[in-house]
């Protein structure tokens, strides 16, 4: 079934809506939609493998002897990553600001753009957000000195692309909860919050 809003009109085919000056087909919205729900998977499993040390993104440190990385025994979830993997001319900052406050930055930031992505809420700030902690990870980690397989356009600058795809074509209004979260008052008042 078709997801549609209220205001949106058919074109003159059946299979494509137009809102905003926006014209999608309705098998186009259902794959961005998996798409944003697959990325905002990445964002949360990425926090709960964090919290709770289940050896998935963390699996080279366990193997090098560390037993328990997760954050709830007291795991330092981006102060690690800070201090021995950034590489580059910003190395030196990111060592130097590397402290409890980043990892709960880091972890706050990981969860809320991850349950927000998934229930297709605040993709505006989602995207911003999430947007920046990808431009600051693409920093740290600086693939111009990698040797990775495309210096310049890597996995960070395509999850921050989806992140604004999604706010961008209100994703979170097909198999999500997006329109309902723009009738609320606070986003009927605050629109950036969409």
């Amino acid at each position: 079934m078709a997801t549609t809003h209220p205001e949106a009109h058919t074109s003159t085919h059946p299979a494509t809506m137009v809102e905003d000056d926006i014209v999608t087909s309705v098998t186009g919205r259902r794959w961005l939609a998996v798409t944003r729900i697959a990325t905002g998977f990445i964002f949360l499993w990425a926090f709960v493998d964090k919290t709770f040390g289940l050896h998935y993104a963390t699996g080279a440190a366990v193997a090098e002897g560390d037993p328990s990385l997760a954050w709830v025994d007291g795991g330092t979830p981006s102060q690690g990553f800070m201090q021995f993997a950034t590489v580059g001319p910003y190395q030196d900052a990111f060592v130097s600001a590397a402290g409890a406050w980043t990892d709960w930055l880091f972890m706050l930031g990981l969860l809320g753009i991850g349950v927000a992505v998934m229930l297709g809420v605040g993709l505006r700030i989602s995207a911003v957000a999430g947007s920046v902690m990808m431009a600051l990870m693409w920093v740290a980690e600086w693939p111009l000195l990698q040797g990775s397989n495309n210096p310049v356009v890597d996995y960070h600058v395509i999850y921050a692309l989806v992140l604004v795809v999604s706010a961008v074509l209100l994703a979170g209004d097909t198999w999500g909860l997006g329109r309902r979260w723009a009738r609320t008052r606070a986003v009927q008042r605050f629109p950036w919050l969409r």
